[in-house]
C-alpha cells in the first residue's frame, strides 16, 4: 500500500479518516489479536473511538506454524488504515500452555489459559504504556465467554478489559469483517493456540475459587509466564507496508 492508496482509502471511508484524525489523544490499548474473525473487528471498533492500538498474539510452535504468525501479521497490516501503524507483539507461549495442559483439570483449561494470557498481556501493555486490553470476546459465543468465565478472566490482572463485540452476534461481526477487508484472511485455516488442547467439555460456569486453587497447584506457571513475556518478539507493522501473505 503506497501513500496514494492510503489517501484513496481515507477518502472513500470517512470512518477511517476519523480514526486517523482522532488517534492523537494519547490513549493507547493493547489488542489481543488471535487470527480469527473477531479480534480484527474489535480493533477496528476501538480505533473508531480514536484510540491508538498495538496488538499481542500468542504463538505455540510447533503446534502453531510460521504461516499462522504471518497470517496474524497480515491482519494487523490490513487494519492499519484504521489503527495507524502499530506494534505486533508475538509471545512464545508453548511452555506455559503445555504446563497448564499437563497440570490442571482439563475442564478448567481454557479459562486458566485465558487468565495466563491476560497476565502476560498485562506485562507487555504496561511496558508500552497501554491503558487497557482489548479482546474480541462476544457473550456466550464459546465456553470461555460466559459471564462466569469472563469474571474469572477479568480477575487475573488489574488493567481494564474492553470488549467492543460483547453484545454482537456472529452475523454482525462477519459483516463488519467483510467491510474492513479482513474476513478472507481470518478464515484461512491456520492453527491458533487458543484452539489446541481444547477439552471436549469445558466448564461453562467456573467459580473463581476453583480457578485460584488450580493455579495454586501450578507453582511453576508464573516463571514460565515471565519467561514468555521476556522473550516476546516485537514486529513493527506500518501503514505503508504491503500485505506479504497469500493463503
Amino acid at each position: 500500500m503506497n501513500e496514494q492508496d492510503i489517501v484513496n482509502k481515507l477518502k472513500s471511508d470517512p470512518r477511517a479518516l476519523k480514526s486517523v484524525m482522532q488517534s492523537q489523544d494519547g490513549q493507547a490499548l493493547l489488542n489481543m489479536l488471535s487470527g480469527g474473525i473477531d479480534s480484527p473487528v474489535a480493533a477496528y471498533r476501538m480505533a473508531k473511538r480514536g484510540l491508538a492500538l498495538d496488538h499481542i498474539h500468542f504463538a505455540s510452535p510447533p503446534y502453531t506454524s510460521e504461516r499462522a504468525k504471518l497470517k496474524v501479521k497480515a491482519l494487523a497490516q490490513l487494519i492499519t488504515v484504521y489503527t495507524g501503524s502499530a506494534n505486533l507483539f508475538v509471545v512464545p507461549y508453548t511452555k506455559p500452555q503445555e504446563y497448564i495442559r499437563d497440570n490442571a483439570p482439563d475442564v478448567l483449561f481454557t479459562v486458566l489459559m485465558r487468565r495466563s494470557m491476560m497476565r502476560i498481556a498485562n506485562v507487555i501493555a504496561k511496558k508500552q504504556g497501554c491503558e487497557a486490553l482489548v479482546t474480541g470476546e462476544s457473550l456466550a459465543q464459546v465456553a470461555s465467554q460466559t459471564v462466569k468465565a469472563l469474571q474469572c478472566t477479568d480477575a487475573a490482572q488489574d488493567l481494564p478489559i474492553l470488549r467492543p463485540l460483547i453484545g454482537m452476534d456472529k452475523t454482525e461481526i462477519i459483516e463488519t469483517s467483510r467491510h474492513i477487508n479482513t474476513f478472507e484472511t481470518s478464515i484461512l485455516p491456520y492453527e491458533d493456540c487458543c484452539t489446541i488442547f481444547t477439552p471436549p467439555h469445558p466448564k461453562i460456569r467456573p467459580e473463581l475459587e476453583e480457578i485460584l486453587a488450580a493455579e495454586a497447584a501450578m507453582p511453576g506457571l508464573a516463571a514460565l509466564e515471565a519467561e514468555a513475556a521476556e522473550q516476546t518478539e516485537r514486529i513493527r507493522v506500518r501503514i505503508t507496508d504491503q500485505v506479504e501473505f497469500e493463503g
